[in-house]
């Protein structure tokens, strides 16, 4: 297994590198340019798929255009608005795009927490080792915003608030936003990351400009992959770009969290059903139930929940969604043979409510793998 966070991103205020959201980028530009721009954006989609590093990514290129707007440079006729690109971003960047230099003063400005007009918000930490985040962004984080946004800009130009995620906003804090949403003060501009933006008070979703990001192409996962995890193997790659569903966050999680190794095991054991190994069976429990698998097991659980997902989808369409390879795709079909689609969404309620259970109950982990393989195993016995 992977240390932990060996493979994790730069966060995103520090991010200069974004694929796949060329005309997300080439909408939030032309909104901007056109001299109309919406107050408040919600970004809207998966989670891991480079929202926030959209969002920041946005706000530089305003809090530059701003600085740029004040200075009156001089640009020349063949270098664009912002100069030449290096060579590693050309590739992903359209007319449209909104990149900033690392070597910029207002990148380095915003990744330092340093620029007076921008303002992120987010959980606070639990303490100051910086290990874990609180459960919501509270009330007092967001009452930051008003003040903040009533402030004369310090360099003349915008004021941005990003708040990342919005949907883990507790209640009041969220009627806080909503306040601030009411009544924007001129050239403020919010953009509200959202993973699930259904969470949302209906008035928020209605303030604002909706942006909704697409999944990542399995391309750009594997780029993406090849950048921020460049030790994995191409067989390992390719698993991770499969189980991500399109996000890179996802991958990432499960290559720092030995999620490769944990999907091994499940498919091996599934691949033997209806029979079960109980030896094999027991050691997984074993491994998942140690002190220091917290982790490992809520993969496990995540990694379970996909592939069932993948045969009920081989039970329903008959094999047209497809599956992650060849081989996988025939165990799929094999398990969905099995038993009517009725019986396996059954098993998928069973299995989800009782390893949603393990944590909250503080249920004995391996028992409730011994638990979910049982449930696994009449499936289809006879």
């Amino acid at each position: 297994m992977s240390d932990l966070n060996e493979h994790l991103p730069p966060e995103a205020r520090d991010n200069a590198f974004l694929c796949g959201h060329e005309a997300a980028e080439a909408e939030l530009r032309t909104a901007f340019e056109s001299g109309r721009l919406a107050h408040a954006w919600l970004i809207t989609g998966p989670k891991g798929i480079g929202k926030a590093n959209l969002a920041y990514r946005f706000a530089r290129h305003v809090l530059k255009a701003s600085k740029q707007s004040v200075e009156a440079p001089v640009i020349s006729a063949d270098a664009g608005l912002f100069g030449a690109l290096p060579a590693e971003e050309v590739e992903f960047e359209e007319a449209g795009g909104l990149y900033v230099s690392p070597d910029d003063p207002v990148f380095k400005r915003v990744a330092a927490h340093g620029h007076s007009d921008l303002l992120g918000i987010e959980r606070a930490w639990t303490d100051d080792k910086k290990k874990a985040r609180k459960t919501a962004i509270a009330v007092d984080d967001v009452r930051q915003v008003n003040g903040f946004l009533r402030l004369t800009p310090g360099e003349g130009g915008w004021r941005v608030v990003i708040v990342d995620a919005a949907d883990e906003m507790n209640a009041n804090a969220a009627n806080a936003l909503l306040k601030v949403l009411e009544e924007p003060p001129s050239r403020a501009l919010l953009l509200l990351v959202s993973h699930s933006p259904g969470r949302l008070l209906p008035t928020i979703r209605s303030r604002c400009r909706r942006l909704s990001l697409n999944p990542l192409s399995d391309g750009h996962v594997s780029t993406l992959l090849e950048r921020y995890a460049p030790d994995l193997n191409p067989t390992d790659r390719d698993t991770l770009v499969q189980l991500s569903d399109g996000s890179i966050g996802r991958a990432l999680e499960l290559a720092d969290e030995g999620g490769l190794e944990v999907h091994r095991e499940l498919m091996d054991l599934l691949g033997d059903l209806p029979t079960l190994n109980m030896e094999k069976v027991h050691k997984l429990g074993d491994k998942l139930a140690r002190k220091e698998a917290e982790a490992a097991f809520r993969t496990a659980r995540d990694l379970l929940h996909w592939i069932l997902s993948q045969v009920i989808r081989e039970s329903a369409t008959g094999g047209a969604a497809g599956a992650i390879n060849g081989p996988e795709n025939a165990m799929n079909a094999r398990l969905a043979s099995l038993a009517a689609l009725d019986r396996w969404l059954e098993v998928w309620e069973k299995i989800t409510r009782l390893m949603e259970r393990a944590d909250g109950a503080n249920l004995d982990r391996k028992q409730v793998i011994l638990n979910v393989f049982h449930i696994l195993g009449q499936v289809g016995a006879r």
